[in-house]
């Protein structure tokens, strides 16, 4: 696919190669992950600046995004990407493979200055979601904070770096430029912008910004850091469909291609029957989403491959309100059941909250979020957990946030199953095509395939 960038994209894309040190508070679904990428493809083959880089990121999104968004556009075709993960073994293995791009999982990071120790040899470092190196007292920061001196070129991505209070801007900022604007030391700052709040006696348990300390901290720091949330020199898309690619395990995969080519799947308590093209779709978009319903009606859970893309999605949000549509109910009970502060929508009055801002995780069926509905005062984050075949409930359901009112960029992320039924409901969806019609004609195609006569 050719990349044409949106203005945002291109101003923070210079910005990476202008800086040494830059972080971006991006909002989540804005192409962080291209514009850092295009960024490090001309560091690496038109400056020749760095040589070697290393990414750090949630361990989905090292799984999954980075290698996906690279493979996904043309002009990175050269990049060579080697994923750092899984067992020690498999770990040393990839660090020793002939690449341009190193990623590795945060939880990972003590593991790798240990093991480099003097023989640390990245010259940049990308590190996602830098708000999760917010604690001075981690074992990650610590680590990576030796390391820094050795790094030429850093680069901090992040969607809110301070979600629990600008006290958490020192050890994310310090990582960027080693103390130069915020201080070498937690205490330092703490001096500099702060005041006790909450104290027993000679313990105190919170901080207090004193007066004006917001504006110097960002007067400070706004030679290194921009947000893409500045309109006043940003042209932000007044939408931004996101896919998030979900993969399932090998196992998981081979009951899904079972299912989909006998439409029968024996189970260990219980077997999943599709009688036709029309049964089956709805048992395949199911699978996808993680469990199934069975002939008497109960629930088989298969894997949780995107409940773990959810956390991820939910953690990148840093406290921001996400509406969650769901298809079936099972997929409403786990999403219920992973997280405690979720709502479900059912009154007037969890509408009223989450306009209010009173809520953090709204879920909702799109059947129940017909016409009318306004929902775009309490958020403008969409995560839809599984696809819907109607066209007219996906436009509807959307329209809740992309709406008249809607004060900030609306983002809709699609956790989309990689090889599976997700695919053909998301570019029928992206094609505008009559939903169900054009499922059904797909997954008789994959039935015919697969060598089945049924359906």
């Amino acid at each position: 696919m050719i990349y044409k960038p949106h203005d945002y994209q291109e101003y923070a894309k210079n910005w990476i190669i202008d800086n040494k040190a830059s972080g971006l508070f991006l909002d989540m679904g804005l192409g962080k992950t291209v514009i850092t990428l295009t960024a490090i493809n001309e560091l690496i083959f038109d400056y020749f600046e760095v040589s070697k880089v290393l990414v750090i990121a949630p361990l989905r999104v090292a799984e999954s995004t980075w290698d996906f968004e690279k493979d996904k556009w043309d002009h990175l075709n050269y990049l060579r990407i080697s994923k750092v993960l899984g067992s020690e073994k498999e770990r040393l293995s990839a660090l020793k493979e002939n690449a341009d791009v190193y990623i590795i999982n945060r939880e990972n990071v003590v593991w790798l200055v240990n093991t480099l120790k003097n023989k640390w040899n990245f010259d940049m470092v990308v590190i996602d979601e830098l708000s999760s190196f917010k604690s001075p007292k981690a074992a990650r920061f610590k680590a990576l904070r030796k390391v820094r001196p050795l790094v030429k070129r850093i680069v901090g991505l992040t969607g809110t770096p301070s979600p629990n209070g600008l006290i958490d801007l020192w050890s994310q900022i310090y990582l960027l430029d080693q103390g130069e604007r915020l201080g070498k030391t937690l205490t330092g700052y703490r001096d500099r912008y702060f005041l006790p709040d909450k104290r027993n006696q000679h313990i105190i348990f919170s901080y207090k910004p004193k007066a004006e300390a917001e504006e110097k901290i960002y007067e400070k720091i706004e030679e290194i850091c921009i947000s893409m949330r500045a309109k006043d020199y940003l042209n932000l898309p007044k939408r931004v469909n996101n896919i998030v690619p979900v993969y399932l395990d090998e196992v998981s995969r081979e009951k899904y291609r079972k299912l989909e080519k006998d439409l029968l799947l024996p189970l260990t308590d219980t077997d999943i029957v599709a009688n036709n093209a029309a049964a089956l779709t709805n048992k395949l978009l199911q699978f996808a989403n993680g469990a199934i319903y069975d002939e008497n009606g109960e629930v088989s859970i298969i894997h949780d491959a995107k409940l773990k893309a959810l956390d991820d999605l939910i953690e990148a949000a840093n406290g921001k309100p996400v509406l969650i549509f769901y298809s079936f109910k099972h997929d409403k009970e786990r999403i219920k059941e992973r997280y405690k502060n979720v709502r479900i929508l059912n009154t007037a009055e969890d509408i009223k909250k989450w306009n209010n801002g009173e809520i953090e995780i709204l879920l909702v069926h799109p059947a129940s979020a017909g016409h009318g509905l306004n929902l775009q005062a309490g958020g403008h984050i969409i995560i839809w957990f599984g696809l819907n075949y109607s066209l007219e409930l996906y436009m509807q359901a959307n329209a809740r946030l992309d709406r008249q009112g809607q004060k900030e960029t609306v983002i809709i992320h699609h956790l989309v199953a990689k090889d599976t039924i997700d695919e053909d409901v998301m570019k029928a969806l992206e094609n505008k095509e009559v939903g169900q019609e054009a499922l059904l004609k797909a997954v008789k195609a994959r039935i015919e395939k697969g060598g089945s006569n049924s359906g």
